[in-house]
């Protein structure tokens, strides 16, 4: 992924062009925090390009902002330089070859090609300019080595002192919010994801003010809002905030909208990374637009037979597949696999193959993804990634037919190959082992999938960005835990779940709400109802929201919330839930017959439970469990389709 910082770079050129001495009075209100010399009254334009090359996803060019800031300043410039220039150097007075040297230096800096040579003329200024006038030289060195990215901690430097110039006096400007995101895209480099938040609001609130104070426009600033949008998403997916992120994402987004071309193939790229933010949080049904979209663009630019069109094909099959409708999952991926095959894409492809083997299993077509698997496995390495994931499909089809020990095999195999490169490819690893354990599960190897999921725990934790699938990792050895009576052990592993997925995927997602009703059911189990009630009815709040007070986890959760009042021997609300329940089984006619007959048996045990207890023994429903308290999951086929693809 292209670096941020080339958004801001060329921006930073359209704005610019020499750097230090003194702007002119047409734009002086607008970089009023700008250092100015002493030396002269001679307008020189403020900045340097930082680099002419462009970004592929770089939005057009703000030509009235850079008029406004170019005006007479090229001119003024270049008089007073020729003046000095007319003149004998003999004749000069020792005031104007310190002009004439700073002019020389000012000319040197500007057209610097490399960081070396910025560099080696900025020490040369370093000693014959004023820290206040070297604000500006500093914010572009400072963009240039964030820009190649080899050096943060120096581009880090620069943007430092480049900010003790520039922000001073409360007096906001365009270059103090391009130090500010380059503030916050070295600390981002350096993993200081906190201080990477901080500087990046900052940056953000800045750029607001000065849009709303009638400094700049939306439309002339627009690269730079992007460009710390999209940081600021980054940022926050690095810290495990993806909800939050998402919403960066999607004003990055809007900004692209403002300023391309509707029919734009960068346009499409970014609608497609929306759809693959959506994704990663299994809002499927949110993802699908945008990635139509990116679609209908790379169709109408690029034709049917492009990469672009491919690669959007394979990410449809994927939210199809979340979607459950299979069979358009499976004929857009067999689409997407023409293309590949066509471009040589012999990697991409291979992936499209196992993919295509996974939508058979979905569909019960096991011999036929046995068949798809027994060919693919011919073009993999003996070592590499790719053969193990046609072993896991292999033994996923396997088990499907119940075919055990041959599963097994095919895990072992598997598991030998990821072995070896967990510090290599540590991320692709543990989504791989998540995977093998719930096969595991299936085959009721419990202890040996408890045992993977905490190797695939001790490798997650190690890495920030990765804190939703540390959520999800702990919701399942949680699960697994209480479904094999490690109750007591359990509890902590879905309180730390709860908090990690509430704070990646917000404390509405349907995922939170599996952790909340399984956390009920430890509680129950360790005989605190009080407790299993308070979780139990989150639960169900969560689920009324994100799955609909009809779905079958949602009613799961009433019906515990039942028990949970039922075992505090408060009868007439556990009644009361049990009748809801029956109410929502009823929705569902004949499909659920069994559910509803079980659902009315339990009721009239609790009305016979409820006869002898007296009105003075009933209490008032429990108020949902706040925010500090924590998690859990339940329904176990459901449980493992979302922390499966929690991890996608």
């Amino acid at each position: 992924m292209r670096r941020v910082s080339s958004f801001a770079s060329p921006h930073l050129q359209e704005y610019t062009k020499t750097c230090f001495c003194l702007i002119s009075k047409d734009f002086i209100s607008h970089f009023s925090s700008l250092p100015s010399t002493s030396t002269s009254t001679n307008p020189i334009n403020e900045n340097q390009p930082i680099s002419t090359q462009s970004s592929n996803t770089h939005l057009k060019s703000c030509t009235k902002t850079q008029s406004l800031l170019f005006s007479n300043v090229k001119t003024q410039q270049s008089q007073t330089f020729n003046t000095l220039v007319e003149q004998n150097p003999s004749q000069l007075s020792s005031r104007q070859k310190k002009i004439k040297e700073r002019s020389q230096l000012e000319e040197a800096f500007e057209s610097a090609k490399t960081i070396q040579e910025m560099l080696q003329v900025f020490q040369e200024m370093d000693a014959s300019f004023d820290e206040r006038e070297l604000g500006l030289p500093c914010l572009r060195i400072g963009l240039k080595l964030d820009q190649e990215g080899e050096d943060p901690e120096k581009a880090l430097s620069f943007a430092n002192r480049a900010l003790k110039v520039l922000d001073r006096d409360d007096k906001l400007s365009l270059p103090l919010a391009m130090t500010l995101q380059l503030l916050g895209s070295t600390c981002y480099s350096l993993k200081r994801f906190n201080d990477s938040l901080g500087y990046l609001n900052r940056a953000n609130r800045v750029l607001d003010k000065l849009v709303k104070d009638g400094s700049c426009s939306v439309e002339d600033i627009s690269p730079i809002l992007h460009a710390v949008q999209l940081e600021l998403c980054n940022t926050k997916t690095a810290m495990g905030r993806r909800e939050e992120a998402l919403a960066n994402l999607r004003k990055s987004l809007e900004l692209k909208e403002m300023t391309l071309e509707k029919d734009s193939k960068e346009l499409g790229s970014a609608n497609r990374d929306v759809a693959e933010a959506y994704v990663a949080i299994l809002h499927f049904k949110e993802a699908l637009p945008f990635c139509l979209k990116a679609l209908d663009i790379h169709k109408a630019q690029l034709g049917q037979n492009s990469v672009e069109v491919a690669h959007d094909r394979r990410l449809l099959g994927v939210i199809f597949t979340g979607l459950e409708e299979h069979e358009k999952a499976l004929e857009q991926n067999q689409l997407s696999q023409k293309v590949l095959k066509n471009w040589g894409l012999d990697s991409d492809l291979l992936r499209a193959e196992i993919d295509a083997a996974n939508m058979q299993i979905a569909l019960g077509r096991y011999d036929e993804a046995i068949n798809t698997l027994k060919v693919v496995v011919q073009q993999t390495g003996r070592e590499s990634e790719d053969r193990a994931m046609v072993f896991i499909s292999m033994a996923k089809a396997l088990c499907n037919q119940e075919k055990f020990t041959d599963a097994e095999k095919c895990l072992e195999i598997a598991c030998g190959i990821l072995g070896k490169k967990e510090n290599i490819s540590p991320v692709e690893v543990a989504e791989a082992y998540m995977e093998i354990s719930m096969l595991y599960e299936t085959m009721d190897k419990f202890e040996a999938a408890i045992s993977l999921l905490k190797r695939t725990l001790a490798m997650l934790e190690k890495l920030p960005q990765e804190q939703h699938s540390v959520g999800s990792v702990s919701a399942r050895v949680g699960w697994l835990l209480l479904l094999t009576g490690g109750v007591q052990h359990a509890i902590p592993f879905l309180e730390d779940a709860a908090e990690r997925l509430k704070e990646s995927f917000g404390s509405k997602h349907y995922a939170v709400g599996y952790v909340y009703n399984n956390l009920g059911a430890a509680y129950l189990e360790l005989d605190r109802p009080q407790s299993a009630a308070q979780v139990f009815a989150y639960a169900k709040d969560i689920m009324d929201v994100s799955l609909g007070p009809h779905h079958t986890d949602t009613i799961e959760a009433c019906q515990n919330l039942s028990k949970a009042y039922a075992a505090m021997g408060s009868y007439q609300l556990a009644i009361n839930f049990q009748e809801k329940a029956i109410e929502a089984w009823e929705g569902h006619g004949p499909s659920a017959v069994d559910e509803l007959k079980e659902a009315h048996r339990l009721l009239e045990q609790l009305k016979k439970k409820a006869s002898g207890v007296s009105d003075g023994n009933r209490m008032k429903a429990l108020p949902l469990a706040n925010s500090s308290e924590q998690v859990v999951v339940s329904a176990i086929e459901r449980q493992r389709n979302a922390t499966k693809m929690l991890n996608q």
